[in-house]
């Protein structure tokens, strides 16, 4: 572990009570923590810097997405070789980083997910169901097959950290690296860690939690294949607007009976077609232009 620069990063909001003990065991295992204070209003910062953390404070509250990103172009100045991200609130246990990041230091991997499903680790039943479900769409919306997407205990190479782009702000950023990284080619793998949960799994909460994420990846693999997933059905729903407009010229024609339903539909399918197919070709465009200025 000598050779390798090693910096963990701590999302945190709110946590002073649980994280001077979560930087004390991840002190023992990384050269340097940063800890990202997302808009936190009690003493998390202050603990943070007193137990010898570097501190990034974010004057509002902005999502777990912002506070990676802002964590890893930390990481990248200080020349760290493997990054290691965990929860600030104490559920995942620091003693096991050196089992995470074990895989890219023998290079086996370039992104790798401590899963909790691999441990067989009690996870509340709410929880677990809403994993499944959202494992599921990020397996199938990556071409991967992995057992727990969602966790956010998870090591990178530094080569990884510079391909990947961190576009969702919250807390569906655990699946949009997924994908990212999945098209990248990276190498994912995954090792069994353990969790502790504290009392914040209301039904509530993670039901929230997984619309979000859902839509996240939803939005993600739109903007990746625009003209797939939204050039295609605008050209269908435009065609089926089209032939509701002959239908309705010629029930005119032959029987002199304009139907405002009818008419009101294939005016509704033309619209969305046509605004379908634009938001496709505008989205292409932008991704191509994109591309290009990251290739410069």
């Amino acid at each position: 572990m000598e050779k390798f620069n090693i910096v963990a990063i701590l999302p945190a909001y709110n946590e002073e009570g649980k994280i001077a003990k979560v930087l004390v065991k991840t002190l023992k295992h990384v050269s340097k923590v940063i800890v990202v204070d997302d808009g936190s209003n009690d003493y998390t910062a202050e603990i943070a810097e007193r137990m010898g953390a570097i501190v990034y404070r974010h004057g509002e509250r902005l999502g777990k997405g912002e506070a990676l990103k802002t964590g890893f172009e930390i990481a990248k100045k200080l020349g760290a070789d493997i990054i290691v991200t965990l929860d600030a609130d104490g559920q995942h246990d620091p003693d096991e980083i050196p089992l995470v990041i074990e895989p890219i230091m023998k290079g086996e991997a370039d992104i790798v997910i401590g899963s909790r499903t691999l441990s067989n680790s009690k996870i509340p039943t709410i929880r677990k169901i809403g994993n499944d479900v959202l494992n599921k769409v990020t397996n199938i919306a990556s071409g991967l097959k992995l057992t727990d997407t969602q966790s956010g205990f998870r090591a990178f190479t530094r080569k990884a950290i510079e391909m990947i782009e961190v576009k969702d702000h919250g807390m569906g950023v655990e699946s949009q690296i997924l994908i990212d990284a999945a098209d990248k080619k990276l190498r994912i793998k995954e090792v069994p860690i353990s969790v502790k949960y504290g009392k914040d799994t209301s039904t509530y909460n993670f039901l929230k939690h997984g619309s979000y994420v859902f839509i996240v990846i939803l939005r993600t693999i739109i903007e990746r294949s625009p003209l797939l997933y939204l050039g295609l059905p605008g050209i269908a729903v435009g065609a089926v607007g089209l032939a509701l407009t002959i239908w309705l010229l010629a029930l005119y024609n032959t029987e002199r009976y304009f139907s405002i339903p009818l008419a009101i539909l294939a005016l509704g399918g033309i619209l969305l077609g046509v605004i379908l197919v634009v938001t496709a070709l505008l989205l292409y465009a932008i991704n191509n232009l994109h591309a290009r200025l990251r290739r410069v």
